[in-house]
């Protein structure tokens, strides 16, 4: 029995494809070879990137999790925040994964969903996917209400003071998003 075969990050039903059955599961539990991290889901420990496990995991749910807003924002070096839960999206209408703690669930617009995803290696080979900077910025502005104008603003500036990035390409993700727009321009007339 090994694990050898399975990904950093697998279900039950990944464990039955790689020809384990359930008790062997259970028995690499019990070993502490494996970790169980949602109901169904198991980490292989000290493979993941401790900062994507819970994006991992939700990866491992549903393929179309997206790390954003704030999460995404300390990725990306853009707030200096401590996110009590990993802020995950996923398209609206779709179902969202129960049973994963440390995880800040969010319904995007399928139409808009694929706009600035990136996708990064969680650790293993394991791929996870994150918003890039600007869609998080855009995302942020477009979200004030939750999210407090002191994030977006203070993520616009950081941004803006890193070489290469220029407005013109922030203005272009946020074109996508009409009630971001006026707001986001109006923040770049402000700040430049």
């Amino acid at each position: 029995m090994s694990i050898r075969g399975l990904a950093p990050v697998f279900t039950l039903e990944d464990a039955r494809a790689a020809g384990l059955t359930r008790d062997q599961v259970y028995s690499l539990l019990e070993r502490d070879e494996i970790e169980r991290v949602g109901r169904g889901v198991y980490v292989c420990p000290e493979v993941l990137q401790p900062a994507f496990t819970a994006l991992a995991v939700a990866t491992a749910i549903r393929e179309d999790a997206t790390l954003c807003l704030t999460s995404a924002l300390v990725h990306h070096d853009l707030s200096d925040a401590i996110p009590l839960a990993s802020d995950i999206a996923l398209p609206r209408g779709t179902h969202q994964p129960i049973g994963l703690s440390n995880v800040s669930w969010h319904s995007f617009d399928p139409a808009t969903f694929p706009i600035g995803r990136e996708h990064a290696d969680a650790g293993g080979g394991a791929k996870v996917a994150i918003y890039s900077a600007e869609r998080s910025i855009v995302d942020t502005f477009r979200l004030m209400h939750q999210e407090g104008s002191d994030v977006a603003y203070e993520a616009l500036r950081r941004w803006l003071r890193r070489r290469g990035n220029t407005p013109t390409g922030l203005l272009k993700v946020a074109g996508s998003f009409p009630k971001a727009l006026p707001r986001i321009r109006q923040a770049l007339e402000v700040l430049l």
